[in-house]
């Protein structure tokens, strides 16, 4: 048993909400929980509370799912399946996510705690609570949809001036969820009782330089809207830069954020979600040890650096592709904690294969890998929320950002307090990244990737560059695209080596049966491609799919009411 406190976990199973995820369709429970005889202390308010961290705070998932790490979102460039998974081809009949089931829990929430016989301080903070509850689901919804009708107040099902009322304004909305977000940051407390399992103010803060650097690009790249850019940038990079001078934070071991059986105490991890032994499991750590994997795409594993801090295509260290022992060759250090660094594990040679032959282990838990626990659903390693590492990548990119927006400059001082704190982790310790004009610079030497896309500035891509190395297979690199709008980068034909894995030769696989492994060249010899069949192949020629269409039932719905509801362009 975990020496940290076990309520957390019993909450949840009290709740009947431990092995369920957010699922826009389930009305969340309204029963005994909003009797107006149970809102009679700060305890049960606390315990009504818990009820919306699985909803919100996935982590591993439980049982048979992984949440949006490693394969839960392989809709990018990351991942290389064998299977591609397509963007959303046309407009469902029902569900799709239309539903504001959690905005009127989190109302509720609201509500009942300004009439529960606790001190101002405690009725500010549970408020402050259920705003940044609100606040995370209006920033799906508009995610997913631009344009929702916005509610703030709890509503009766016969009020249907409002519960059909047309949508609004995806700026007015996502104002509102400022407004929650600085309450929150305002209101909620510096100390819990649970630290690292309940949400305080460094939590709230981390989620606001998260949300508002997603709605500040948006703003930039989809809205052509500088204004409100620059207005949720700022946002961002303040709430990146509170946590970051709290002092309260440090950088660990990078695997051991992602693979602890306890990640109490872990000084980067703001919140993480806990797992226990016959309690509530999951089996991301049986994903990296016993079963096939989706690999890494061979233009994911190009991304990293060489050990100098300069672009493969650029430094004199990169020993090529020939070879996992020369791919891996003087590398960031990130990229040998993130994957397996020592060999090739294929279809056909190793059951624990990759469909890039480059596998996985960032996940991955040596010490139980052979055990009960280590396999199937019944992995209890923690996971991590949000850390110390997404805080300081959000706040390099929302200060580059913002100094495009008429923000102030971008400085060394914005890298130095960032990026080179990141490359500075123990174990890591790259070169740091320098600015030199408009151009990036390692130890007084610039350069410019050759691999850039020339539509984003050098410093910037660096930046972009840093993220998704730090994050890989974190479940950020599909929300990364669609706010800089770059769908583009998961087309399979117009960007081949992201159907791309390993240099395979063949024969030196004598033993096994690969005649029907497909390499590039179709010979004996050449990167392996995952998906071989040419009708399987991701395409991407629509930008409609940047927003989820409204659900026809919704539609007619509406219209049955009196009010037309909008379709999203395109659908």
């Amino acid at each position: 048993m975990k020496v940290t406190n076990k309520i957390f976990i019993l909450f949840f199973l009290a709740l009947g909400v431990a092995s369920c995820e957010k699922d826009f369709l389930d009305t969340p429970p309204q029963d005994v929980l909003v009797d107006e005889t149970y809102w009679s202390s700060e305890v049960n308010v606390k315990t009504f509370a818990y009820g919306f961290y699985t909803a919100y705070f996935s982590g591993y998932g439980s049982g048979y799912t992984w949440g949006k790490y490693f394969s839960g979102q392989s809709l990018n460039d990351d991942f290389a399946p064998t299977n591609p998974p397509r963007f959303t081809l046309q407009v469902p009949t029902s569900g799709g996510g239309w539903s504001f089931a959690w905005v009127r829990k989190a109302n509720i929430f609201i509500d009942r705690v300004q009439g529960v016989d606790m001190e101002e301080e405690a009725i500010n903070h549970w408020t402050g609570i259920g705003r940044f509850f609100r606040a995370l689901e209006y920033h799906d919804l508009v995610k997913a949809f631009g344009d929702v009708p916005y509610y703030d107040q709890e509503l009766a099902e016969n009020d249907q001036e409002m519960l059909y009322k047309k949508r609004d304004d995806r700026t007015f909305v996502m104002d509102r969820v400022l407004e929650d977000f600085r309450f929150a940051a305002e209101n909620v407390r510096d100390n819990v009782e649970n630290e690292g399992l309940e949400v305080d103010r460094s939590v709230v803060l981390g989620f606001m330089s998260r949300v508002f650097l997603y709605e500040g690009t948006w703003q930039k790249y989809h809205e052509n809207n500088n204004e409100k850019a620059a207005e949720y940038l700022k946002a961002a990079k303040w709430a990146a830069q509170e946590v970051i001078e709290s002092g309260n934070f440090s950088l660990a071991n990078y695997r051991e954020v992602f693979n602890s059986l306890d990640l109490s105490g872990n000084p980067e991890v703001l919140l993480y979600r806990e797992y226990e032994e016959g309690m509530v499991t999951h089996s991301l750590n049986s994903y990296n040890n016993k079963e096939p994997q989706t690999g890494v795409s061979k233009d994911g594993i190009e991304s990293y650096l060489a050990e100098d801090g300069l672009p493969i295509g650029v430094s004199d260290l990169y020993q090529g592709d020939k070879g996992i022992e020369n791919l891996m060759a003087n590398r960031d250090p990130r990229i040998y904690e993130t994957f397996v660094s020592n060999e090739l594990r294929i279809n056909g040679v190793d059951p624990n294969y990759s469909t890039t032959g480059i596998a996985t282990h960032k996940f991955l838990n040596e010490e139980i890998a052979d055990e009960p626990r280590g396999n199937s659903n019944l992995n209890p390693t923690d996971a991590p929320v949000i850390r110390y590492g997404e805080i300081l990548v959000n706040y390099a990119e929302a200060a580059y950002e913002l100094s495009t927006v008429g923000g102030p400059a971008f400085t060394q001082e914005d890298l130095d307090k960032s990026i080179n704190v990141l490359r500075d982790r123990p174990g890591i310790n790259l070169p740091h990244l320098e600015v030199s004009g408009d151009q990036p610079a390692v130890n007084g030497q610039t350069y410019d990737d050759p691999q850039r896309d020339p539509d984003v500035a050098p410093i910037l891509w660096e930046i972009r560059r840093e993220r998704r190395v730090e994050l890989m297979f974190e479940g950020f690199r599909l929300d990364d695209l669609k706010r800089w709008k770059k769908l583009e980068y998961t087309d399979m034909v117009q960007y081949p080596d992201i159907n791309r894995g390993a240099w395979v030769d063949k024969s030196n696989y004598p033993d096994a049966n690969l005649e029907n492994l497909a390499v590039t060249g179709g010979g004996n010899e050449g990167y392996l491609i995952p998906a071989s069949a040419e009708e399987s192949l991701r395409t991407f020629d629509d930008p409609r799919v940047y927003l989820q269409p409204i659900p026809l039932d919704q539609i007619t719905l509406y219209r049955d009411q009196g009010v037309e509801l909008e379709q999203n362009p395109g659908w």
